[in-house]
């Protein structure tokens, strides 16, 4: 963290806005590096805007901020009441609210910023190009600080942000407990739900995450509506099950969590929404049906849901499929903690195209290197960063091969074949 405040605050000294992508793993504290970034930005008179991708993750950013810098923090979301609203969008154009907190709600054509200085993207893989893009139109020239907990390795992040600069968190805060993963088989389930049950004896609450929210004839997975009926009717009838899902209308979903979060309820039965934005420091099991139809990162954010309190947690990966030794990935997570190591074998078993899912394969495959030789690739990034210095418009007579690959890449509108 101190090294990563180090890093944005000569950015924010420096002559040119800054770019940095904050890269943390789950739980390592990118929000309080941001923290400080937006309140250094407030301290020189400009205004910070911090975009999140849920309303249920600026809500928690809200907070968190709030009693960090002990600073008013105006938070702007889709379900924002219309009064309140206007009174955001005002202050934001006047510039008596200097720090605001929001979702896509920041980049609507309405909201104009009297001097933003400091954009802040969490999560930032959930937004595309230019919805990144119109945040930062909304000031002039402001500096940027893009943060994201899917542990991409440093590899594929010097590749594919080549124009940010990049603050590593890597190590964890003190005293952040291991959270016990286990990957449990079908004929198992009755001994992970018998392992929930003791812990909500205790006081404790669970996840249990589903794949899908209605059941499909096409994916055989688990749904996450007919899930939360059964596991109430037959398996939890004592306990208060919750539900919650992607296609409840946002103030549903706030309420389930809140109650979650307040402990009025035992289980959250939940779809993938739960990935990010939710912090309970009293749950302290994960338990994720159809784990295999998850990437190694998605699992990885499961995981880091829970663990965040002072007990001993826990973590179930249940397969759809019978076989022990039938998923090496599952066996990965298992083994160890560490979401920069689960990345790079996420990287190695799905490629570059898969690693954000929606397969963002803008990247082309390299001719001389792999994207996990690091070495060589942070040569050709330095010589090019060197070059460009040399000759920014590629004239030198023994840049002109060169200067014509860089014509034909853009006349072909990014095909790079």
């Amino acid at each position: 963290q101190m090294r990563a405040v180090r890093d944005i605050r000569t950015d924010l000294k420096g002559e040119r806005p800054m770019t940095r992508l904050l890269q943390g793993d789950v739980g390592s504290g990118k929000t309080v590096v941001a923290a400080i970034a937006c309140a250094i930005a407030i301290a020189n008179g400009v205004q910070a805007a911090l975009m999140a991708p849920t309303e249920i993750l600026a809500e928690q950013h809200c907070r968190t901020v709030t009693r960090l810098l002990q600073t008013e923090t105006a938070l702007l979301t889709g379900s924002t009441p219309e009064p309140r609203r206007s009174q955001i969008l005002q202050g934001l154009a006047e510039g008596t609210i200097s720090f605001v907190v929001g979702t896509h709600a920041l980049i609507q054509p309405g909201v104009t910023f009297a001097r933003l200085g400091l954009a802040v993207i969490d999560e930032q893989h959930r937004f595309g190009v230019a919805q990144r893009a119109a945040l930062r139109q909304k000031g002039y020239n402001p500096h940027v600080l893009v943060m994201t907990a899917t542990p991409i390795p440093r590899t594929l992040a010097l590749t594919m942000y080549g124009d940010l600069d990049l603050s590593v968190i890597d190590e964890m805060p003190p005293g952040r407990p291991e959270i016990k993963t286990k990957v449990i088989y079908p004929q198992e389930r009755q001994r992970a739900y018998n392992f929930v049950r003791r812990q909500v004896e205790q006081g404790r609450q669970a996840f249990i995450i589903c794949p899908l929210v209605e059941d499909s004839e096409k994916v055989e997975a688990v749904a996450a509506v007919q899930e939360y009926e059964r596991l109430q009717k037959e398996i939890f009838p004592t306990l208060r099950l919750g539900l919650l899902h992607g296609r409840m209308k946002s103030a549903e979903k706030d309420e389930v969590m809140s109650a979650f979060h307040r402990g009025e309820l035992d289980i959250l039965v939940s779809t993938p929404v739960v990935e990010v934005g939710i912090d309970v420091p009293n749950a302290t099991v994960m338990l994720i049906e159809g784990a295999n139809r998850f990437g190694l990162a998605q699992l990885h954010q499961f995981r880091g849901r829970v663990g965040r309190g002072e007990h001993p947690s826990y973590c179930l990966l249940v397969a759809d499929t019978p076989a022990r030794d039938g998923d090496e990935r599952l066996q990965a997570v298992e083994s160890t903690q560490d979401g920069f190591i689960l990345a790079e074998k996420d990287l190695e078993w799905r490629g570059p195209g898969e690693f954000l899912g929606t397969r963002q394969s803008g990247l082309p495959e390299m001719r001389l290197a792999q994207l996990s030789d690091l070495s060589l690739i942070e040569l050709a990034r330095r010589e090019a960063q060197a070059l460009l210095q040399a000759d920014p418009e590629l004239e030198l007579p023994e840049h002109a091969l060169l200067a014509q690959r860089v014509a034909a890449f853009w006349s072909r509108e990014g095909d790079v074949s």
